[in-house]
């Protein structure tokens, strides 16, 4: 399940992409199939360790069969070894670290791409990771950022307290209108382009979650289990009743608000970055159509739709 619109974000075979908060690895897994170099990096030393897994079989099913595949996931020890690259199969480089958002193991200008996905809403200063998804991306670089859209949030919150912070350790702290967004990214020297909303089906199974508890176990109360099948046979099988219904319903009911931005080159103007990811506020409307291409093309996983990821601050419940 993809938040990001990877054709849109542009991400290109030999591109070095950072994964940010990359949970389970969704994000970074597209972003391997298209031919790129990746870094996933989360503060959760468990979903490092899962990640690199993953890349090792991804490895070993391309064929690698080779004594280093093991070595080549290993998580790396210093910026510059993170710089790098990793190569895990001819055609396959990836690699997995454990990082804070907030003051990221890599040097400057070193991504042609960040992906940072359900991040910003778990730390504390979102300015101080803003300033460090900019330091990392390249002049001319592109970024993605996705956080949990405002009114669908919101009703989460109205539901229940355990669902946010301070209740919930780790979880979501703050909830994001779109300019508030767009002025965090500008501030940090980034030009923000356009924007989509995604996951609509997936709001009302969190407002049935929090009016039930969102502590409970998924199981434990029927409709939850009900909808939470229903959502992993969708993700699965992607039928176009689902995804056409989907489409529909994002611009108001999605869950998550995707925006893109741009690194201005020395000889770029912000304006121009800005056109280059979209044109600002004037494409909303054609970003808005486009999302149906997007989310009838994105490769789908099996990972559970209540994954939360945790850069800066933890867990969400």
């Amino acid at each position: 399940m993809l938040t990001v619109d990877y054709d849109r974000l542009d991400v290109r075979a030999g591109h070095r992409v950072l994964d940010l908060g990359c949970g389970l690895g969704r994000h970074t897994f597209e972003a391997l199939r298209r031919g790129a170099d990746v870094v996933a990096c989360d503060l959760g030393w468990a979903e490092v360790t899962a990640v690199r897994d993953t890349i090792a079989a991804l490895a070993a099913e391309a064929g690698s069969g080779d004594e280093d595949t093991a070595e080549a996931t290993d998580a790396p020890e210093s910026k510059e070894t993170a710089e790098s690259g990793t190569e895990t199969a001819a055609d396959l480089m990836g690699a997995a670290v454990q990082g804070d958002g907030t003051g990221l193991p890599f040097g400057d200008a070193v991504f042609d791409r960040v992906i940072a996905s359900e991040v910003l809403e778990h730390v504390p200063d979102d300015s101080a990771a803003c300033a460090e998804l900019a330091r990392v991306l390249k002049p001319g670089g592109r970024l993605a950022v996705t956080v949990p859209a405002w009114w669908p949030e919101k009703v989460c919150w109205m539901l229940s307290s355990d669902y946010h912070a301070p209740a919930a350790e780790g979880g979501h702290v703050r909830i994001y209108r779109k300019p508030r967004l767009r002025r965090r990214l500008a501030a940090a020297g980034l030009a923000p382009g356009r924007s989509h909303r995604a996951h609509a089906l997936h709001s009302p199974y969190w407002w049935l979650r929090c009016a039930v508890g969102p502590n409970r176990a998924v199981g434990d109360n029927r409709s939850v289990r009900a909808y939470h099948r229903l959502l992993e046979w969708d993700i699965i099988k992607r039928p176009r009743l689902t995804r056409a219904l989907e489409w529909a319903l994002n611009p108001v009911l999605g869950k998550s608000l995707v925006l893109y931005a741009a690194k201005p080159a020395p000889d770029r103007s912000p304006a121009d970055d800005r056109t280059q990811t979209g044109g600002g506020e004037a494409g909303e409307t054609k970003a808005s159509a486009d999302t149906a291409t997007a989310t009838a093309t994105a490769t789908a996983t099996t990972e559970t739709t209540a994954e939360a990821v945790t850069v800066g601050a933890g867990r969400a419940a």
